[in-house]
C-alpha cells in the first residue's frame, strides 16, 4: 500500500502537465496528506475534476484511495530512509533500458531513408542544424564530426542567430532540425516560414518515435528512443541515440561515397 509503489506503472504515460501534478504531491505529502480534492486542486491551479482524473490515472480509484496511501506512506516514511529517491532503478536494469533505447533506435531506422538522404548529402550541400535545450549540445558534437568530413555546417546557437540563419538557406541545402518531443514552437515556426517559399531545401527531423507536428512537417524524419529524465526540473533525457543516428548517416554516406566512385 505503499503511494510510489502504486503509481509506477503509470508514470510514463503521464503528459507534461500530471508530471507537474505527481511533482507537486511527491514533495508536498506531508501537507496534502489531511487536505481536501478543492484545496489541493486550488494549490495546484486545476479544477478539483482535473485532479481526480490524475489521481485515477496514476492507479487510485478515487480521491479516498488516494489520500489513504498518501497518510500511510508518511506514516511509513518516518521508519524509513527510501523515500527521496522512488524511482531510481536497479544498476542493471537501468543499463539494460538504455541499451534497449540505443538498439531499438538503430533497429527501426529506414534504409531508404539513410540512402534518399545520403543522395541529397552526395552533391555537398550546406547543411543547416537547427537545435534547441540540451538538443544543442548533442548538435555541438555532431557538428564537429560533419564539418571534419568535409561538410559546411551551420549551427546557430541562440535565437538571434536562428532567426538569420534560415534566411540563408538555398533550395539544395539539406537542414536537419533535431528536438525529441517535435512541437517546438520556434522550430515549427522556422520550418513554415523556409517552406512558404517557392523553392525549399530538403528538411530532416530527428524526433521521438510518437507522432508530432516536426515529424509531420519533414520531407524525412528519423526517430529515436530514449526515457525521458528530469531531475530536480532540469531535462537530463539522454540523447545519445540523437548521436548514433547522425553518425550511421554519416557512416552510411561515406559507404555510398566510396560505392559511387569505384
Amino acid at each position: 500500500m505503499n503511494f510510489f509503489e502504486i503509481i509506477k506503472p503509470y508514470v510514463e504515460k503521464l503528459n507534461k502537465n500530471e508530471y507537474g501534478l505527481l511533482d507537486y504531491v511527491i514533495k508536498n505529502m506531508d501537507q496534502i496528506q489531511n487536505k481536501s480534492i478543492r484545496e489541493i486542486a486550488a494549490a495546484c491551479y486545476v479544477s478539483t475534476t482535473t485532479f481526480l482524473r490524475f489521481v485515477r490515472k496514476i492507479g487510485f480509484s478515487g480521491y479516498s484511495e488516494f489520500s489513504t496511501v498518501i497518510k500511510y506512506t508518511v506514516l511509513n516514511s518516518d521508519q524509513h530512509d527510501d523515500k527521496a529517491e522512488p524511482f531510481v532503478e536497479e544498476q542493471t536494469q537501468y543499463r539494460n533500458e538504455y541499451l534497449k533505447n540505443i538498439e531499438e533506435t538503430v533497429r527501426v531506422l529506414d534504409e531508404r531513408k539513410l540512402l534518399k538522404i545520403c543522395k541529397a548529402l552526395d552533391h555537398q550541400p550546406k547543411l543547416y542544424f537547427f537545435a534547441k535545450g540540451f538538443s544543442k549540445y548533442s548538435a555541438e558534437y555532431i557538428e564537429y564530426l560533419y564539418t571534419l568530413n568535409g561538410f559546411i555546417v551551420i549551427f546557430p546557437k541562440n535565437h538571434e542567430q536562428r532567426r538569420l540563419a534560415y534566411r540563408n538557406v538555398k533550395h539544395d541545402d539539406v537542414i536537419f532540425v533535431f528536438d525529441y518531443e517535435g512541437e517546438d514552437d520556434e522550430l515549427i515556426q522556422i520550418i513554415q516560414n523556409l517552406q512558404s517559399q517557392k523553392e525549399y531545401a530538403m528538411l530532416v527531423s530527428v524526433t521521438g518515435a510518437n507522432n508530432n507536428t516536426i515529424q509531420n512537417m519533414s520531407d524525412e524524419n528519423l526517430y529515436l528512443f530514449t526515457d525521458e529524465l528530469k531531475v530536480s526540473g532540469v531535462d537530463m533525457t539522454s540523447h545519445v541515440s540523437l548521436i548514433v543516428i547522425m553518425e550511421l548517416l554519416l557512416y552510411q554516406f561515406m559507404e555510398y561515397e566510396k560505392l559511387n566512385k569505384s
